[in-house]
Formats: structure tokens, sequence, C-alpha cells
């Protein structure tokens, strides 16, 4: 049972279990008004009349529902009256009054709804926009590399929280970033956003990916609520096929897939997320590996190794990765999240999850 809500606003889908409540209160209805026309004279189950709008009001989002559906069991109730003449007038006059009642609280209940939906939906039409300028989604082939990425809010109203991703092309090479900041909600955008912007700045004057991680480092130290940080990866593809850089500030090592099995990119030690480095006086490792064709490397937020079943088990990426296959990056991340997403179960997960592929082509 399923309908339209008003322009703006996305089409009421209700569950299967929903509907069949609603299916088995309308039977009952129906029952209980061939009920009060056998029953006799002197009682009805009329007064059962007013529960019609209110199962109207759930299936709609147009107020016009529960108005019709009230006319017509008003109608209904005008005529069981007339025909048993015995009843009490305090009843004949009670039955309507209550159906109407019940008719104009729920037509009033599916216009309060339908405004606050259609004021979420505007929320969220926002809130994808934003994320389509903050997380631009990278070209599909940058060279010898195809990309993919997705990002998942773990809330549906969210649609952008504080996973980060770019990609940019420099004549360094392609430098991409992968990042989560702590916290959430508009905190969290906002440092994302600050990161994001000073990545994509500095991504194209600084050769030296260790450094890269050392200005954005500074730019979180530099911010009002300096107590904020981001754990991220960094990786530097040259544009040669030479040895590719990867720094990782804190953050779960990339996977990396070569010829089916799966191996994880450590750190030579390990580095605090970025905004916490003043706290060690130290400075961003870079580890290098050499790509070979048809590498994968896939880079994960903690939304997805983090990712718990209904025992409380994590979700174990590097053991599952080798046998989640797909024909481009893009397919691999639809197989991870769909394996996830089967993982966790209805329960959901419990926080944003954000994923990037590179896979080296011949």
């Amino acid at each position: 049972m399923t309908a339209d809500g008003p322009d703006g606003v996305p089409p009421l889908h209700l569950p299967r279990r929903t509907r069949m409540l609603l299916y088995g209160s309308l039977l009952l209805l129906v029952a209980a008004v061939v009920a009060a026309l056998a029953i006799g004279p002197g009682t009805t189950l009329a007064p059962l009349l007013a529960v019609a709008p209110v199962l109207a009001g759930a299936t709609t989002r147009r107020a016009r529902v529960p108005l019709l559906v009230g006319a017509a069991a008003l109608l209904v109730v005008g005529l069981l009256e007339s025909a048993n003449a015995q009843l009490p007038l305090s009843v004949r006059i009670s039955v309507p009054v209550t159906v109407l009642a019940s008719t104009l609280a729920s037509a009033a209940s599916v216009v309060l709804v339908a405004a606050r939906e259609r004021e979420l939906f505007q929320v969220r039409t926002v809130a994808e926009a934003a994320q389509r300028a903050l997380l631009r989604p990278p070209p599909e082939r940058i060279g010898p590399l195809r990309v993919a990425v997705r990002y998942v809010a773990a809330a549906a109203e969210a649609r952008i929280g504080g996973d980060l991703y770019a990609v940019v092309e420099t004549r360094f090479g392609v430098r991409i970033l992968l990042g989560d900041v702590q916290g959430h909600g508009l905190p969290a955008v906002e440092t994302a956003a600050d990161v994001l912007g000073v990545f994509r700045e500095a991504a194209r004057t600084e050769p030296d990916p260790g450094r890269l991680a050392e200005r954005l480092d500074a730019a979180l130290t530099a911010r009002p609520d300096a107590d904020r940080f981001a754990t991220a990866l960094l990786l530097d593809v040259p544009p040669d096929r030479g040895p590719v850089r990867v720094v990782n500030c804190g953050h779960p090592p990339p996977l990396l897939r070569r010829a089916g099995r799966v191996s994880e990119l450590e750190p030579p030690f390990p580095a605090p997320p970025l905004g916490l480095l003043g706290l060690t006086d130290d400075e961003y490792p870079t580890r290098h590996f050499d790509p070979e064709p048809g590498d994968l490397l896939l880079l994960h937020t903690d939304g997805v190794s983090e990712a718990r079943d209904a025992g409380g088990r994590f979700y174990p990426l590097a053991q599952r990765l080798p046998h989640l296959h797909g024909g481009s990056p893009a397919d691999v991340l639809d197989a991870v999240l769909a394996d996830v997403g089967g993982w966790v179960g209805n329960a959901g997960l419990a926080d944003d999850a954000a994923v990037l592929a590179v896979r080296w082509e011949p």
C-alpha cells in the first residue's frame, strides 16, 4: 500500500510488514460493518469506523485521502443508524462526531508530516549539492590508472559526513587523498572542507608527499577548534611507472590486491593523525611500492573495517577482498559495499564509509 506524496516529496513506500498490518485492520473494519448489520437493533459497532480515516492517513501524504475516507465513513454511519432506529440519541450524535473528529485529526496529521518530509527532502537536496561540490567525483581514467570511489553515509538523512577524498592530477603525478575527520555533524564537515581545500592547493605545489601531509597537519592545527583531528592516507603516483609513495597519517592501511592475493601496506612506523603531529615532534614516514599491471589498491575508512555483524565481529576486509571480483574498480567497490551490507544485516552501518580503488592498467 503506497502512495505518492506531494510535489517535492518522494513517494511513500511502506514496508511489507506495515502493509500487512494495515490490510488486517481494513479487514477488521469490514467485518465490523457486516457485524453491525447483523447484530440486531439497540446496539452498534459503528464507532469503529472512526479508525478508517486514521488508516487512510497512514498510507498517503495527501490530506484529501483521509478526508474522502472519513466522508465515506460518515455515510456508512448514517446508513447504519437509519437501519437501527432503536439506538439512543446520545449514540446517534456521538458516533458521527467521533468519526468527524478522527477525520479532521488524520488530515491535519498528514499535512504536518508532509510538510516536515518536504523540509527534510529539501535539506537532503542541499546536502547532496554540497557533497558534489566538496567531494568531486574523480575521472574514471587518469593515465595508466583506473579510479573509482564510493561514499555511504551511515544515516540516510545525512548523505554527507566527515569522510573525505580527493584525486588531483598535477605535474608531480596523481595525488590521492582519503581521510576521516574525528567527530560527526556540521563541525566534521567543515573540517573536511578545510582539509580538502588545503590539499587541492598544496598537491600542486609541494613535491614531497610527506611535506604535503605536514601542511595538512598545520592547517588542522591552525583551526579555531584545534582539538579536532583527521586520519588520512596520501597516495603519490608518479607520471611514469616509478615507485608509488604512500603516507599514512594514523589511518587504516591500504590493501594491495595482486594476482589474487591481498596484503596490507603498513607504514614504516606508526604516525599520528593530521592535527596531532606536534605531540610527537616527528615526521610522517613514506612507504614505497612498485606497482605492476593489474594491481588494485583499495583505500577505505574505518566505517568499512569496523562494520560489525550481529555477533559484534568486525568486517574482515583483507580476508574477503580476494573473493570479491569485478570488471572494473567501480565493480569491485560495489561488491565490497554489498558484502559489507550483508555482513551488518539490518543493523546497517554505524559510521560513514568511503572506499577508493585504484588499478594500474597494462
